[in-house]
């Protein structure tokens, strides 16, 4: 299943796991961290990091949280089928045909999308899936044979975009059903899933007992607690720099960011790309132009909710700088950094708070 950011090469994030200067002397701890990753849900590396009394601890923990990830990768996917199970898949199928009945988790995440798709004016559409579709498979070929890639024609698109109506999207939750209105229309899912599911994942693990960890799925990071070093109140999660080579020998850190039981998503034009005549064209689509979104290197966002955070970071990806700044600052606890063509940088003043280079270090707390 391809979500929205698929591959470990893509990573806008990864884990600052040293001790910066400035912390306070080390402490003895009674927690040992422990760390270990897996590969085979939401096509991307899902890394976590906890600190446990026991590797035996810990293992019980990593085998909940991959058992399931893979449950929700199931359910989430829109490309396969799963004997037994109705997925998102299942609905797309049945659009224009019938109701299909399915786990409260497919019921919850819709609801959230479409809920938050009205509370921020559209830009982040799950029943973009007709538009979307047809970007992918380009963008697929382009990429199996770059010498013939093109672009979407543009009759195509717009005939796609006719069946895109998220009123159409009839939820019921009584029945706990889920029925496309008209059968030219499909669900992708794929700004929401991976951070939705992570969110799903880490409440589960921390109501079982878990009291200081990450999940980064493939660049959606979430915290849970402080990392119980004796040392540290808040962990550092670097921004990578969207300006840099990806596989680069140098480093590619634009800055870092200190935060606990918080998310940490990023959107950026160089991930899930594909090239035509020279030209970079990624996956974030502009539901108005039906083209890629051209405002920006790359948006990060911080909020409590990684499923939140991973909407977020597409939608203000696509919004013009003031209205993107405007939407951002209307929220609670919502903060965010954009990363502008020509490299400038612009942040919350409520993520100044959390930046290294605007002072912050792990060892504060605000």
């Amino acid at each position: 299943m391809r979500m929205k950011r698929i591959a470990v090469g893509f990573m806008i994030l990864s884990l600052v796991l040293t001790i910066f200067s400035g912390c306070k002397r080390e402490q003895k701890s009674e927690y040992v961290k422990f760390s270990q990753s897996f590969y085979d849900t939401f096509d991307t590396i899902i890394n976590v990091i906890a600190y446990t009394k026991t590797e035996e601890e810990f293992n019980g923990y990593m085998e909940k949280i991959q058992t399931r990830f893979k449950e929700l990768h199931k359910l989430y996917d829109i490309y396969n089928n799963y004997e037994g199970i109705n997925n998102i898949k299942t609905i797309n199928d049945n659009a224009g045909i019938k109701p299909v009945k399915v786990d409260k988790e497919i019921i919850d995440l819709i609801l959230f999308a479409k809920d938050w798709y009205k509370r921020t004016g559209g830009r982040t559409n799950i029943a973009m899936g007709s538009v979307l579709r047809i970007w992918h498979d380009y963008r697929t070929v382009g990429k199996d044979d770059p010498e013939n890639a093109k672009l979407p024609p543009m009759e195509i698109l717009q005939e796609a975009v006719k069946h895109t109506d998220i009123e159409k999207v009839i939820v019921d939750e009584e029945n706990s059903t889920v029925f496309l209105e008209e059968k030219e229309m499909s669900l992708d899912v794929g700004a929401i899933a991976k951070g939705y599911a992570t969110e799903i994942v880490a409440k589960e693990i921390m109501a079982q007992g878990m009291q200081s960890g990450i999940i980064n799925a493939g660049g959606n990071v979430r915290t849970m607690g402080k990392p119980l070093d004796g040392i540290r109140e808040r962990w550092g999660i670097a921004l990578q720099d969207p300006n840099k080579a990806i596989f680069s020998d140098e480093d590619n850190t634009l800055d870092t960011v200190f935060v606990r039981d918080a998310s940490v998503v990023s959107s950026g034009d160089y991930q899930r790309y594909y090239i035509v005549d020279g030209e970079v064209y990624h996956h974030l689509i502009d539901p108005d132009t039906l083209m890629p979104g051209d405002y920006y290197s790359a948006v990060t966002v911080v909020v409590n909710d990684s499923g939140l955070a991973d909407f977020l970071s597409t939608t203000v990806f696509l919004l013009p700088y003031e209205k993107s700044r405007a939407l951002v600052e209307s929220l609670d606890n919502v903060e965010a950094m954009w990363v502008m063509k020509d490299g400038k940088i612009e942040v919350t003043e409520g993520m100044k708070k959390i930046m290294k280079s605007y002072g912050a270090t792990g060892a504060k707390s605000n």
